[in-house]
């Protein structure tokens, strides 16, 4: 009943994550950081930015291998998931409960890791594709279609500069006008 969308934000902690704290804390919005296991344990005080601030934090493997996460192994598989879960656990002090695939790819071997480690996998039903496009405008066309109430907006790190905080800039704007 509640008129609220979960917000996702993919591929971090970057020279993003900072900038994008701000923008949420502008808007007064939380968001949930799917997190690569190998960037958080370089940027451990991003972390901890990100959960002093009331975000919550995701897996996203540990180290985002895009071009093939859809075909590891069970024992790749269980190394990206659990290698991630076990780095962003002892960052966070608590094991992450949600799970995001790289590039939304799975196989047959994730359902059993992530029962393993008491995940839960998180899709997306909002998209604008801003890991490829670089203009926040079509970016921003493309979401707010799908931009509802329930909706589970996928927005990621990186890209061009201040592309991230100019998405979810607009997505906010967007959000805060309906």
């Amino acid at each position: 009943d509640e008129r609220a969308v979960w917000l996702t934000i993919d591929d971090g902690p970057s020279g993003d994550t900072a900038a994008i704290l701000a923008a949420l804390d502008r808007h007064r919005a939380r968001a949930t950081f799917f997190l690569v296991g190998e960037r958080a344990q370089a940027h451990p005080g991003l972390v901890g930015e990100i959960l002093r601030r009331g975000h919550g934090i995701g897996n996203h493997s540990q180290t985002h291998p895009a071009g093939r996460f859809w075909a590891l192994g069970p024992r790749a598989m269980a190394g990206q998931v659990g290698q991630a879960q076990q780095a962003l656990a002892r960052l966070a002090g608590a094991s992450p409960r949600w799970f995001r695939s790289v590039v939304g790819h799975t196989n047959p071997f994730v359902a059993a890791v992530l029962r393993r480690h008491g995940l839960t996998r998180v899709g997306w039903s909002a998209r604008g594709y801003d890991g490829m496009a670089r203009d926040p405008a079509a970016v921003l066309a493309r979401i707010a279609p799908d931009l509802r109430s329930g909706a589970i907006v996928l927005l990621h790190e990186g890209g061009s500069p201040g592309q991230a905080v100019a998405v979810l800039d607009g997505v906010l704007q967007l959000l805060h006008q309906r």
